[in-house]
């Protein structure tokens, strides 16, 4: 159960708002919440209108807005209570690895809001990202649900370009899951960006030249932080299949809560992953 009075927990949602992407935010702050029940989860769009899709900064203004009034009103029924300290709100970038660009745009969305909020660091790297890269691969087609059975999939990778944004630092962190999922398939994982141009294809080509033949690309992504578009086009250029994003997975709002009590120093269970092995 969340203690009482305890800071929101604000999913930081980048890229174009929509409604799948607001769709998405939402299934991840439910499942948060069904882990700790009593959460006060909210939605924030780093480029939000605040009509449809309210941004990050008003979402922290009205948290703390809200604060302040049940303060007051306590008070004014005469209920003794303590002042309210520390931060209104723990802010959670929906995001699986590191991209400064989008990082320093919710970091000035939080200054501009001139709430007391703290931001967490990115949800990966992380084994339950590696899971869920497996999940989604095998949901294509592209691998085994479990390498202990003897079947095999006749369209399984032997090569897995790991799909990244943000950059070399995000290429550095992805790798870092790409060697658990390599652990779990059994099969060279690469980690490449899909925003520098001529990384995804280079990746591919290293990995055929050692012996890969049939490639599946893996988008090391939640989904709104880039356009789907690129990262088909980004597949096709490279010659690979290509798996889902990681979307609404129920370890992202599993680690999502995860940052939010980290933060908080509040003693979480840890969070479990699936049998998929």
């Amino acid at each position: 159960m969340a203690p009482e009075g305890a800071p929101a927990l604000v999913l930081a949602v980048p890229g174009a708002p929509s409604t799948a992407t607001r769709g998405l935010a939402e299934e991840v702050v439910s499942i948060a919440r069904s882990e700790l029940p009593g959460l006060d989860a909210r939605i924030g769009f780093v480029d939000g209108d605040d009509a449809e899709f309210p941004t990050l900064r008003s979402v922290l203004a009205h948290a703390a807005e809200e604060r302040t009034a049940r303060y007051e009103q306590a008070v004014a029924a005469g209920v003794e209570v303590r002042e309210p300290d520390g931060p209104v709100a723990v802010v959670v970038p929906l995001l699986a690895g590191p991209d400064s660009a989008l990082l320093r745009h919710i970091r000035q969305s939080v200054m501009d809001s001139r709430v007391a909020a703290e931001l967490t660091d990115v949800l990966g790297p992380h084994p339950l990202l590696a899971e869920a890269l497996h999940v989604r691969l095998s949901e294509a087609g592209l691998a085994r649900a479990d390498r202990a059975r003897l079947f095999t999939v006749a369209t399984a990778a032997d090569g897995i370009v790991l799909a990244s944004v943000g950059g070399e630092e995000a290429v550095q962190a992805a790798g870092i899951t790409g060697m658990l999922l390599a652990a779990r398939l059994a099969v060279p994982v690469m980690a490449a960006a899909l925003d520098q141009e001529g990384s995804i294809s280079a990746v591919a080509e290293q990995l055929r030249s050692s012996g890969s033949q049939q490639l599946a690309l893996a988008p090391y992504l939640i989904g709104p932080e880039i356009d789907p578009a690129l990262t088909a086009a980004a597949a096709e250029e490279a010659g690979c299949s290509t798996a889902e994003a990681l979307g609404a997975y129920p370890a992202i709002g599993k680690l999502a809560l995860a940052k939010y009590t980290t933060a908080l120093g509040i003693a979480p269970q840890q969070p479990q992953g699936a049998q998929v092995r």
